[in-house]
């Protein structure tokens, strides 16, 4: 079992994960989507919520379900680059970096858990995930969000680019 004692050394694996670097020039949100998102962790998660919001989404259990899956794949080290670009906000915009960094060592350690979904609107959920490098969290009770594009619920830009900047690079270009 791996004990992460550093936040930051979880934060660079993290952003490893998320395969941004300095680099990132595109992941910038040019659409204004999406919400600020600052993966912090908390005493306590709050409940797992399939109830829609006032304006969430039609089938709020399908879309948590959806996010679920789509934030495991992300993160995910064995899923392959086509997979990841799938599932991230403007990801077509980021296929290079992912592609570059698929062979990460620290990549290959890390997972994510979603412990709940909360709606804010019908394309967008607040997610409160633990991640976790070789199985043991590093990052627990944090926050993102997810947006809805192109029909598909996925990891938003600023929750990679809050991940960046959690690990020191707070100049990543587009964050």
């Amino acid at each position: 079992m791996v004990h992460v004692r550093h936040p930051r050394t979880a934060a660079w694996a993290a952003a490893a994960v998320l395969i941004l670097v300095p680099a990132a020039a595109g992941c910038s949100d040019d659409n204004g989507g999406g919400s600020k998102a600052t993966p912090t962790p908390s005493a306590t998660a709050p409940p797992s919520s399939s109830a829609p919001a006032a304006n969430g989404p039609a089938d709020p259990a399908a879309a948590k379900a959806e996010i679920e899956k789509n934030w495991t794949t992300f993160f995910d080290p064995k899923a392959t680059t086509d997979a990841k670009v799938k599932v991230l906000e403007n990801g077509a915009l980021l296929r290079p970096l992912l592609a570059a960094f698929s062979g990460d060592k620290n990549a290959a350690q890390t997972s994510v858990k979603v412990t709940a979904v909360q709606f804010t609107s019908p394309t967008d959920a607040t997610v409160t995930y633990d991640l976790l490098v070789g199985g043991a969290p590093a990052l627990p009770g944090s926050k993102g969000t997810a947006i809805y594009q192109d029909q598909t619920w996925k990891v938003s830009v600023k929750t990679l680019c809050a991940l960046v900047k959690l690990s020191g690079n707070a100049a990543a270009p587009g964050c």
